[in-house]
C-alpha cells in the first residue's frame, strides 16, 4: 500500500495538477468572489512555478552541494550508486537508455578511474508498477563493463524497488563485503536528502557524492526573469514529489 501511495499521492500536489484543479473548479462556482480567487491563485501558480529564476532559487535551497573531487582522500572507498536513469520501458533491449541524471554512473566511473574509489555498488531494482525483465543494477553493471571496470570490482543489488530499499539492501552487502570501506554516496543532488537519512537510519555514515544538478552557479540571464519556461514547471514536479517523498518517510519511520 505505502509503495502505491508513494507513487500517487504526490501527482494531486504537482503545480500542474493544482492549476487545473482551480481553473476546473472555478467553471462550477456560482460565487463570482470564489470564481474569481480560484482564477487568480491558477494564474498566480503558473507565473511563479514556470519562472526559471524563481524555480532556480528555490531548487537550489534543497540540493546537496557538489563535493570537489580533490577532497575525497580514501584509500579503501565503495561508490554507492542509486539508479532511476534508464528508460526501461523503450525497445529493443540491445542497448541502455539513459534519461535524465545518467552523470550517476558517469561520475563514477570517473571517480573510479581516478582512483577515488575502488569498488562501485549500484543499487536499484524494479521501481515502477509494471512488471518488467529488466533490473536497472543489472542494465549499469554492463554499461561499466563497457567503460573497462572490472567484474570483481562491481557489486549489484537488483531487489529494491524504492529509496528505502535502497538503502535496507545495499547496507547488508556494504557490512558484509566492505566494512572496512568509507562509502560515497552517489545520486541526484536533489534526491540526496532523503537518500542520505535512508542509509544514515540503516547506522551506515556515508558521505554525500551529488550529480544531476537542476541548478547552475552562474547568474541567470535577462530572459530568464520574465519569460515563462516549461522546464521550470518540471522542476516543480521534480522538487514537490521528493518533498512529498521526504515526508512521508519521515511519518512511516524511515528516516
Amino acid at each position: 500500500m505505502f509503495f502505491f501511495l508513494s507513487k500517487t499521492v504526490p501527482y494531486l500536489f504537482m503545480p500542474l495538477t493544482l492549476i487545473t484543479g482551480c481553473l476546473v473548479i472555478s467553471l462550477f462556482l456560482r460565487v463570482n468572489k470564489w470564481k474569481k480567487r480560484l482564477q487568480i491563485l491558477a494564474v498566480t501558480l503558473l507565473v511563479i512555478c514556470s519562472n526559471p529564476v524563481i524555480t532556480a532559487k528555490v531548487f537550489k535551497l534543497w540540493e546537496i552541494p557538489a563535493t570537489p573531487i580533490e577532497q575525497l582522500n580514501s584509500s579503501r572507498a565503495v561508490g554507492v550508486v542509486l539508479s532511476g536513469v534508464i528508460k526501461k520501458e523503450k525497445l529493443p533491449h540491445d542497448r541502455v537508455y539513459f534519461s535524465e541524471g545518467a552523470d550517476r554512473i558517469t561520475h563514477a566511473i570517473q571517480l573510479y578511474k581516478a582512483g577515488k574509489i575502488q569498488k562501485i555498488v549500484i543499487t536499484g531494482g524494479q521501481g515502477s508498477f509494471s512488471e518488467s525483465p529488466i533490473r536497472e543494477a543489472d542494465q549499469l553493471r554492463e554499461v561499466l563493463l563497457m567503460c573497462e571496470v572490472p567484474a570483481e570490482d562491481i557489486v549489484i543489488e537488483n531487489k529494491s524497488r524504492n529509496t528505502r530499499q535502497n538503502a535496507l539492501f545495499t547496507a547488508q552487502i556494504l557490512r558484509n563485503e566492505f566494512p572496512d570501506y568509507d562509502y560515497l554516496l552517489i545520486t541526484s543532488a536533489f534526491h540526496m536528502r532523503r537518500s542520505l537519512a535512508c542509509f544514515n537510519r540503516e547506522g551506515l555514515e556515508v558521505r554525500s557524492y551529488s550529480t544531476d544538478f537542476k541548478t547552475g552557479d552562474y547568474p541567470p540571464g535577462f530572459t530568464s526573469y520574465i519569460i515563462p519556461s516549461p522546464n521550470a514547471i518540471f522542476r516543480w514536479h521534480l522538487l514537490v514529489k521528493e518533498l512529498m517523498g521526504f515526508i512521508a518517510y519521515k511519518l512511516v519511520g524511515y528516516i
